[in-house]
């Protein structure tokens, strides 16, 4: 990253002329397992990621925000002026840092000059590994730094999800931005997402490496089934609480739901309200074989999660199956599963350090020749959270 920071500097200056500037870096994220239940009041096991979104940036004199994407050098310098932060359908990815503007301004944060902002981003634009909570978590770090907010980090991942689902309109969960805004090195964080307790579980792999598999097929949740697959599941949970005092699916143990599950009265919501319970269970499963050592077993419960998601909660799809079925058939693999909301995106697998590059030639080969393109690999190694970075790492 060093070298693309540099190119950063050099960008940025050249657009917004030499005058000093700070740099802040937010994460990406994979979801060890725990999908599709943050929204559903379940556990999520996420973790960030050490690759993510710099932010090359400096408030100006005048009420003009200038944002700049080194990704996206066609689209130009997208302007706008304070008093203008409605969602623009033409200001395209910069409605992320605007929505992030606009929701700490209506929280009463000071915000009260021009902003001049070069961002650049290691994430795979629609991989799943949540470039969108990136965005927004690298801008709040940003204007809390900029303009002195006396603003607590849980504060920005909350905003983060704020604009995400009033600003954007995607009815995505808390799990994206708590992991990117709280993640740390080393460690899973199991969350509950009903009541926001937190706990941070070292991510003891030792000899394997979690392998991130990008299927390139790219997935638009706001164009993607995401929101039905939630109104499907407030649709089951309402059926629930006619006879359960429940407040969400994630609180509902195996028993009660299959004793329960009749008075849904839907084959189809049944399924979606089954993954979503016995997802949530799963993951706190994972957390306690994780902290027993037990890695076997955590891998099979990555594996049953996979298989959940592809036949109740129908959203892998062809190329993430293609993925997560080749790897479980190659040698050294713990569990495999796919990762984020799915309809493409990524999987992930845990894999014996020894075995990781024929595991990559291997299921890199069955993919292209069921597919007919190349997926990507990457080594996962986890980091901290949306930070500022100070000018040591570019001496």
């Amino acid at each position: 990253m060093l070298t693309d920071l540099h190119q950063c500097e050099s960008v940025f200056k050249k657009l917004f002329g030499p005058e000093p500037y700070r740099i802040f870096f937010a994460p990406g994220r994979i979801n060890l397992i725990g999908e599709h239940t943050d929204y559903n009041g379940g556990h999520v096991f996420p973790c960030a990621l050490t690759f993510g979104t710099y932010a090359l940036a400096r408030k100006n004199t005048g009420n003009m925000v200038r944002l700049y994407s080194l990704n996206l050098p066609e689209r130009g310098v997208i302007e706008f002026p304070l008093t203008d932060l409605e969602y623009d359908k033409k200001h395209d990815w910069a409605n992320y840092p605007k929505g992030m503007i606009r929701c700490l301004r209506q929280d009463g944060c000071i915000i009260d000059s021009g902003l001049d902002v070069l961002f650049y981003g290691e994430i795979p634009n629609g991989a799943g590994l949540s470039s969108s909570a990136s965005l927004e978590l690298v801008t709040g770090v940003m204007l809390a730094g900029l303009f002195g907010l006396a603003i607590e980090q849980i504060d920005l991942v909350k905003a983060g999800k704020r604009v995400e689902n009033e600003f954007i309109g995607v009815n995505s969960g808390i799990m994206d931005q708590f992991a990117i805004g709280m993640g740390k090195a080393g460690h899973g964080i199991l969350l509950d997402c009903e009541t926001m307790e937190y706990s941070y579980a070292p991510l003891r792999l030792d000899r394997y490496d979690i392998v991130i598999m990008n299927t390139n097929k790219r997935r638009e949740l706001t164009d993607s089934k995401y929101n039905e697959r939630r109104s499907e599941c407030e649709a089951a949970l309402a059926k629930l609480q006619t006879r359960l005092p429940v407040k969400s699916l994630g609180e509902l143990e195996e028993a009660s739901f299959e004793k329960h599950k009749s008075l849904i009265g839907d084959a189809v919501l049944i399924k979606r309200a089954r993954h979503a319970v016995l997802e949530n269970i799963r993951t706190v499963k994972a957390l306690a074989a994780l902290q027993q050592g037990n890695l076997m077993e955590f891998g099979r419960l990555m594996n049953q999660s996979h298989i959940s998601l592809r036949d109740d909660y129908e959203v892998t799809g062809r190329e993430l199956d293609t993925l997560a079925e080749a790897a479980w058939r190659q040698p050294g693999v713990l569990g495999a599963r796919m990762t984020g909301a799915g309809f493409g995106g990524c999987a992930i697998a845990i894999v014996e350090k020894e075995r990781t590059g024929s595991f990559i030639a291997a299921v890199g080969k069955i993919y292209q020749d069921a597919i007919g393109y190349e997926a990507s690999f990457y080594i996962a190694n986890i980091g901290d959270g949306a930070k500022e970075i100070t000018g040591e790492v570019l001496e």
